[in-house]
């Protein structure tokens, strides 16, 4: 989708309403430019429109579209591919491709709408404010504003150099249609300033919540997945710590068997720390992503041979792969999320953002890559790997190097996270680079890890500084 946030700021359709408890209900006309923050009950409002942008909810239906996380990952890991003829991204060519301005708009709808937040609720006195509401409130706006800008240094920066001059397009101000001139910063810049927001939310958000909304815990998580990235010997044992954390002193609990948190529980399983709630009568819409995994839409997203490679040996693939697609060869229907030829639910609309399986892997691989135990590790992947059914741990017993243990957490994260927010493709791009080239060819070069920046915002903001290495304006 071509929409740039730019065109949406004229009009200013950030949403809210009235209270949390009505986020499933289509929002009113709320602007978040902090002008219309006025005391607690409006800061409320105004936070729920940042919730609307990250779970990307559709003016027009009101329907979420979440297809970028879910997809657009697993397409340039070589996992997922679209249904109805290949696609230039599933080769990791990003010029042509659909998918190459993925969560660029979103992203900066997300930040932009937290930066209302964050200069109107900054403004108010604390003693409008019931308890700690008033740090909890900045502290939930930071998170989804370091949300969406680690989403922009990972699928548009050079995430991998630190000191490359190619990071993210940082904004820490409302932005209106006049003042859209501005540089991207460094990677070094752009790390800086997530995890500054990610350490505020960590340390002020609330502990307890509904899944739909972040929490201490889910920041947790976030700055693990940003550290990993950031990939420095210091890094590994923080994320470690963050991991036991949130293992030893949060409610969360791994869901005893995987199948059931998609096909039963939803968000109401012990595993999901931060998710995407579908909203009111969502299923019923003709053009819903549920219809788009199986044919019931203009658009069609499968299974690639590589997936149902993958799980060719574990129970997953009985119930995650389906039959073969007859419109593009080689490529099955994807059933994670709906079962073949059955109608969208509330429950198939769900989405995941972050899990709880996904903070034991990455404390895994930060324990690999510290030179810990790589027996420690073996155990906490089994450990992932028993909760989706699989009692063969034949491969992971027989890693006994670094790179081996390495890649069997690779498989694992890519069986258990796939289709849900990036870790397939983050994870794979994080590997030495024999173990890239030997699970996914195309992905030969680091010009290959990023995508372009859209056109369109060169036109926009002139200021921002020159393409990405590789790609043209």
């Amino acid at each position: 989708m071509k929409r740039i946030i730019y065109v949406m700021l004229g009009a200013v359709l950030i949403a809210g309403v009235a209270c949390k408890k009505e986020l499933g209900k289509l929002p009113e006309n709320a602007k978040v430019d902090g002008n219309t923050i006025l005391d607690q009950r409006t800061s409320e409002i105004a936070l729920n429109g940042v919730y609307y942008r990250f779970a990307n909810v559709q003016a027009e239906n009101n329907v979420t579209r979440w297809m970028e996380h879910e997809v657009s990952p697993a397409v340039f890991a070589g996992y997922m591919g679209y249904g109805y003829g290949a696609d230039e991204g599933e080769i990791n060519n990003y010029n042509n491709s659909m998918f190459s301005d993925v969560y660029w708009t979103n992203s900066y709808e997300i930040i932009n709408a937290a930066n209302g937040v964050i200069k109107g609720v900054t403004a108010l006195d604390d003693k409008g404010f019931t308890g700690d509401r008033k740090k909890q409130i900045l502290a939930e706006a930071r998170f989804l504003r370091a949300y969406g800008h680690f989403k922009l240094l990972s699928y548009f920066g050079q995430w991998f150099d630190l000191n490359s001059p190619f990071g993210a397009l940082l904004r820490d101000e409302f932005v209106t249609v006049g003042e859209i001139s501005k540089a991207r910063s460094s990677v070094k810049d752009s790390y800086a300033s997530i995890l500054s927001d990610l350490d505020d939310a960590i340390a002020n958000a609330s502990a307890q919540n509904q899944a739909i909304y972040a929490t201490r815990w889910a920041a947790m998580a976030l700055k693990m997945r940003v550290l990993m990235s950031h990939g420095q010997p210091a890094d590994y044992p923080v994320v470690t710590a963050l991991a036991d954390s949130i293992i030893l002193n949060s409610k969360y609990t791994l869901e005893p068997q995987m199948k059931d948190l998609f096909y039963v529980k939803g968000l109401t399983s012990p595993e999901v720390i931060l998710g995407i709630k579908s909203q009111q009568n969502q299923e019923s819409y003709y053009y819903v992503l549920s219809k788009q995994y199986w044919p019931g839409a203009s658009s069609l997203y499968v299974a690639k041979k590589a997936l149902k490679d993958l799980l060719a040996n574990d129970p997953r693939g009985a119930w995650m792969i389906g039959t073969a697609n007859r419109y593009a060869d080689d490529t099955y229907y994807f059933l994670k999320y709906i079962q073949e030829g059955n109608k969208p639910t509330p429950l198939t609309e769900t989405a995941y953002a972050i899990r709880l399986s996904e903070v034991y892997l990455l404390k895994a691989e930060a324990i690999v890559r510290a030179g810990g135990s790589l027996a420690a590790a073996r155990d906490i992947l089994k450990n992932i790997m028993g909760h989706a059914g699989v009692t063969n741990f034949a491969a992971v017993d027989n890693a006994v190097s670094v790179n081996d243990v390495l890649k069997q957490l690779y498989l694992e994260t890519s069986r258990n996270l796939v289709g849900e927010d990036g870790q397939e493709w983050m994870a794979l791009l994080r590997l030495p680079s024999a173990l890239i080239q030997e699970l996914r060819p195309t992905a030969n070069d680091k010009v290959k890890y990023i995508l372009p920046i859209p056109h369109q915002e060169f036109l926009n903001n002139p200021a921002i500084g020159p393409q990405n290495p590789g790609y043209q304006k």
